[in-house]
């Protein structure tokens, strides 16, 4: 792809993809048009899971992602109600495909997440975060709502600080976000980023890439239900499907033949 492209693909021989949202100029802000690519790449991805196991995320140059780029908002002032609507569902929709992807997604956050920045990091499964960084959800300064991240920032961080949060566009740091659960690790520089990157990879691939899809779906799935007899039933169900599975299979036979199963070789 070109460099002058927003969103960039790379695909290592590994299995490894990296997405990258390219307007440093823009702090990585997205418009319709990066949107729309992220969308499309997420798309591709998500029906090549054969040739990709691991997702990372990450922006060109000193900022990750500064949510909105300001002449795209600025169009959107002057759209019709319907025009919004069909601009915000493609948002929308880029995110809940971010969400989907049946792969382990990996955030690698620097300099600042703001806005939909933050949603992008809250719709990954793991995010890394530079201590450094600055996070924000902005919105009700400009007299807007997160309305389009606030499933993912939701399940990621729980309604009450998600309300607070939301409320008060208080601004906070990569160690805050770690302890209301927006991210995962907290790292010193760049280097030490790629270092964690690396180590969260390393565990995406020593683990089958279907039972990744279905764990993530099973977590999605039982969250915010109560815990009875047909929830429980279900699971029963679920972990039976596995064991018979040629994944569930092949595991246990490698782990009773001392040996390493197929998806690490």
């Amino acid at each position: 792809m070109s460099d002058d492209n927003p969103v960039l693909l790379d695909v290592s021989p590994g299995k490894m993809a990296v997405v990258t949202i390219n307007r440093p100029e823009k702090k990585n802000a997205f418009d319709r048009d990066t949107i729309n690519r992220l969308s499309e790449t997420f798309d591709l991805l998500s029906k090549n899971t054969d040739e990709v196991r691991v997702v990372m995320l990450r922006g060109t140059g000193e900022i990750f992602c500064a949510g909105g780029d300001i002449s795209w908002m600025k169009d959107a002032a002057g759209y019709t109600r319907e025009q919004n609507i069909e601009d915000a569902e493609a948002l929308a929709g880029m995110l809940y495909k971010l969400f989907h992807l049946p792969q382990l997604t990996i955030a690698l956050v620097q300099g600042a997440a703001m806005g939909g920045g933050s949603g992008l990091v809250a719709a990954c499964d793991v995010a890394i975060a530079q201590k450094d960084t600055q996070f924000r959800f902005s919105e009700v300064r400009l007299g807007l709502t997160p309305a389009t991240i606030s499933p993912f920032v939701i399940r990621a961080i729980g309604p009450k600080w998600a309300r607070a949060l939301f409320a008060t566009a208080e601004g906070f740091d990569a160690q805050f976000a770690h302890m209301i659960g927006l991210v995962q690790y907290v790292v010193g520089d760049a280097n030490e980023l790629d270092d964690m990157a690396e180590h969260v990879a390393r565990l995406g691939f020593g683990a089958a890439p279907g039972a990744i899809a279905d764990a993530k779906k099973l977590v999605d799935d039982v969250a915010g239900h109560d815990i009875n007899h047909g929830l429980m039933g279900d699971l029963a169900k679920r972990i039976a499907n596995r064991r018979a599975s040629e994944e569930g299979q092949e595991g246990l036979t490698a782990f009773l033949e001392k040996r390493k199963p197929s998806w690490l070789e």
